[in-house]
């Protein structure tokens, strides 16, 4: 993009919003819980990301509560992928023994959005302090789709819908051409 030079990097940020003031695509969405402990009737996380993103406009297309198993996580999402444009995970990014939706999810990723992990415990630092550098929230494309995984707090969920997912998601599917 050529442009103005006297305008560097001012020309490039007003192109990011025109581009965002014009992406209303509405996305396949999928929902998973990773869970040991939650069911569909008390999984507050699932519900806070599921109402956000029927009301951005997005249609939810997929939800399930599953274990915090890495072969589960995989084949649930190899299994749903191809008919959604988008899968969020919440639960199983700590780093406790059980915890392990991290691995399940980077070994699905053609690329990786490291920005997101980074903005994710950067804006949960303000929240929560310095307990944020031990989440490990992840995003990045699987098989041409997008794929995110967070914590399953419900605050947490809360935080990554508000701040990054919501605000990024139509854009994403632009930029994937979902």
């Amino acid at each position: 993009m050529a442009g103005n030079p006297e305008l560097g990097g001012v020309e490039r940020l007003m192109s990011a919003h025109h581009h965002h003031r014009h992406s209303t695509r509405s996305l396949r969405v999928g929902v998973i819980t990773a869970s040991d402990t939650r069911t569909v009737d008390n999984d507050e996380s699932g519900k806070v990301i599921r109402e956000a993103m029927v009301a951005a406009g997005h249609v939810l297309a997929h939800y399930q509560v599953i274990r915090d198993e890495p072969d589960q996580i995989a084949q649930t999402v190899l299994a749903r992928i191809a008919d959604l444009d988008a899968i969020v995970i919440n639960g199983g990014t700590g780093i406790s023994p059980r915890d392990s939706t991290f691995e399940a999810v980077e070994s699905l990723l053609d690329k990786k959005l490291e920005g997101f992990g980074e903005l994710f415990r950067m804006l949960s630092y303000n929240e929560i302090g310095s307990a944020a550098f031990l989440s490990r929230a992840t995003a990045g494309v699987c098989r041409g789709k997008f794929l995110v995984s967070i914590p399953g707090s419900p605050a947490a969920c809360r935080l990554a819908m508000e701040k990054l997912l919501i605000p990024e998601l139509s854009h994403i599917g632009d930029l994937l051409k979902l």
